[in-house]
């Protein structure tokens, strides 16, 4: 295994959502999204750096600033008003993917990997900023297809923003992992082939979402399930989004909660939970992994 991979964060703004999206509710989405009248209070939009001895990854992409300036960016009509009943956004000039990954030492053209967790407007927003450059862009085929499907739009889907000139996607290469490498885990993609870095799939909240396991096997290991839930408290007490497939979310949940067991000292880091807090890094300002 190599030496200790170092795990940051930033976010891209913060965002408002329904308390039944967070969970836990029994209302069907489309119900909870047609007649809640409560917002949350503002939860980070959060995009994770990973930084390994043979590259540097990063892990989601965050929200486009353009979805708060230009009021194009959304659908007109029915859809725009729904897309605006599910999520309220703030972002400020300086919090945009390429200021976050500056304030870290680091430019978009030296990324070897992009992964996203899934392709919802608030994890593709800075797909811009890698166009035409040497990241590689991963995302599971089943994201892609429902992505690319007829109405996809209604599922979260914002074509014209995921499918860009000079943007190409690749696939994970997941493979059947040895019995009990991964509690709670059957497939997974050794990134760098030493362990440090894991893609495993997380289905449930679409059917292609994938999360990074990275320093398993080592002191407080971190695993990024991007929206698996909102509250990793929330996942530990068995509790699952109001939003995706509620049966495959207990299914995954499960699968992560086993894993959590062979480790009690993992971080679970979700894209929009405030209370993540990152193992220090020796070398690496607290500052950024922390706020």
């Amino acid at each position: 295994m190599s030496d200790r991979v170092k795990v940051s964060k930033f976010s891209t703004g913060t965002v408002q959502i329904r308390p039944e999206h967070v969970g836990p509710t029994r209302l069907p989405a489309l119900v909870w999204l047609l007649t809640s009248q409560l917002w949350t209070k503002p939860r980070p939009i959060n995009v994770y750096l990973i930084r390994h001895p043979k590259g540097t990854l990063v892990f989601d992409t965050g929200q486009d600033r353009m979805s708060v300036t230009d009021h194009q960016y959304f659908p007109m009509g029915l859809i725009g008003w729904l897309y605006k009943r599910l999520a309220r956004f703030s972002i400020t000039e300086g919090e945009t993917l390429e200021n976050g990954l500056l304030r870290l030492g680091v430019a978009s053209g030296s990324v070897e990997f992009v992964i996203l967790s899934h392709l919802h407007q608030d994890h593709i927003g800075g797909l811009r900023s890698f166009a035409g450059k040497r990241a590689k862009i991963i995302v599971d085929s089943a994201e892609l297809k429902a992505a690319q499907q007829v109405g996809a739009v209604f599922d979260g889907y914002l074509k014209e923003h995921i499918f860009l000139p000079d943007v190409s996607f690749t696939l994970p290469d997941f493979r059947l992992l040895p019995p009990g490498v991964i509690p709670g885990f059957t497939f997974g993609w050794d990134i760098f082939d030493d362990g440090s870095v894991v893609l495993l799939p997380l289905p449930g909240h679409t059917e292609g979402s994938v999360g990074l396991l990275i320093n398993y096997g080592q002191p407080k290991p971190v695993l990024l399930v991007g929206d698996l839930t909102y509250d990793a408290n929330l996942l530990k007490a068995q509790i699952v989004p109001g939003v995706g497939n509620k049966r495959v979310l207990h299914k995954t949940s499960s699968s992560v909660l086993e894993l959590f067991a062979s480790s009690p000292d993992l971080t679970i880091a979700a894209a929009h939970d405030p209370n993540v807090l990152l193992p220090p890094n020796e070398g690496e300002s607290n500052h950024e992994s922390r706020r």
